[in-house]
């Protein structure tokens, strides 16, 4: 990029975040190009006519189709791209799947950064909460400094951002389908509002104790709490409600209580 050269990017993907990225981009004032087979390009943004087309010449990548496209996006780029472009692959996927993506565009002299992007994009856009790691982290990190968008560096090879959006899911999604899977049960009862008052004033008090009690006290009463997910389970079921995070919860307390009672067996034969 010379001193007076716009940055020229290319946005792979008009999804949800694909759209709002792109459309963000060009009022910052770079040249975006993009390209999905099924959606127009937003204004501002120029489309073109496959992934390798989009990416002819540009500076920076944003791959943003999905997990099970992102492979098949990368090998129809690849003979587009020039070498020293910078790969964004901000689809959610495996660290390991992050790690394959990042070898193939090694093989063609380009450096593929794993994004991880940590909060839901609309209403937020370009600027939505941003972890990168790779070897050219602190390279994408600086493109976007000079656009006036942080982005949060983590120390670590391809794969360690993913690794950790992915760990926060298993509790934010399990969270939500929780919420709703109980909501349901809510609304069949007849209760839905006191349910809605009640789980938000819960969320409300959370802090750093709240976390350590849930951790300490699964472990102290798990047999107990999977008996009490149980009747949980059977009474969504007779409220017509399919239990799945209640029965997967029963489940799961109940591998961590017989696990508990292996070791207290080990321990007392020693």
């Amino acid at each position: 990029m010379s001193g007076h050269q716009p940055l020229r990017v290319a946005v792979l993907g008009f999804g949800e975040a694909g759209m709002e990225f792109a459309r963000d981009l060009a009022a910052l004032g770079a040249e975006v190009r993009g390209f999905d087979p099924k959606v127009t390009a937003p204004q501002g943004v120029r489309e073109c006519s496959s992934d390798a087309d989009a990416v002819r010449g540009v500076d920076l990548v944003f791959s943003l189709t999905t997990a099970h496209e992102a492979e098949s996006a990368l090998r129809q780029a690849l003979t587009g791209l020039a070498p020293g472009a910078v790969w964004a692959e901000a689809n959610t996927g495996t660290p390991a799947a992050k790690v394959r993506l990042a070898e193939l565009a090694a093989e063609a002299g380009v450096d593929l950064v794993d994004v991880a992007i940590m909060a839901p994009v609309p209403g937020r856009g370009i600027r939505t909460p941003m972890q990168v790691s790779g070897s050219a982290a602190m390279v994408f990190a600086d493109i976007m400094d000079a656009l006036g968008v942080p982005v949060e560096l983590v120390p670590g090879p391809v794969g360690v951002a993913s690794s950790r959006k992915l760990l926060r899911s298993v509790v934010y999604k399990g969270l939500a389908a929780a919420v709703v899977e109980g909501l349901a049960g809510a609304e069949a009862a007849g209760c839905a509002d006191w349910f809605r008052d009640h789980i938000a004033a819960e969320f409300r008090s959370f802090d750093q104790d709240t976390l350590d009690r849930l951790i300490t006290g699964t472990y102290a009463h798990a047999a107990r709490r999977a008996e009490e997910m149980a009747a949980a389970a059977g009474q969504l079921s007779e409220l017509g409600v399919t239990p799945h995070i209640a029965a997967a919860t029963r489940d799961a307390l109940q591998d961590i209580a017989f696990a508990d009672e292996g070791t207290t067996r080990d321990s007392e034969r020693q």
